[in-house]
């Protein structure tokens, strides 16, 4: 298993780990199969969605917090409630095809670690399994 480090500056943004994640497969040598990410934190999460146009990631982060407000009938006593329920509907683990020592996305596409309650540091999980 290998690790990224991401380092968030907002409460909640997402943040484009594509190219940090292309570099971890081209620095491995990982050549064709199956990359696996997951998100070690309950308060962040993975998604692929677009990386062309940043107001794409405004919509959402904004339209998450509307849906998802920070004050809300929460009980939880951190204060963060809004941030757990967003990273279980968006959710912590993506599978990306590897092909020609490249992570397979569509034109438009990139990988995003989604913070919830930040800022802070967090870590992207990887792990490869090789086509035989």
């Amino acid at each position: 298993m290998e690790r990224l480090s991401v380092t968030t500056s907002r409460r909640e943004e997402m943040v484009n780990v594509t190219a940090e994640v292309q570099r971890l497969v081209a620095g491995k040598g990982w050549s064709e199969g199956l990359l696996y990410l997951w998100c070690p934190h309950t308060t962040a999460a993975l998604t692929v969605n677009e990386a062309a146009d940043p107001d794409v990631v405004r919509d959402m982060v904004a339209n998450l917090a509307r849906l998802v407000p920070h004050r809300g009938d929460y009980r939880h006593a951190e204060g963060n409630s809004d941030a757990h329920i967003k990273s279980s509907l968006l959710g912590p683990g993506l599978t990306l095809i590897v092909a020609d020592g490249r992570i397979q996305l569509g034109t438009w596409q990139g990988v995003f670690l989604c913070e919830g309650d930040g800022p802070r540091n967090r870590q992207v999980w990887a792990a490869f399994l090789a086509s035989r």
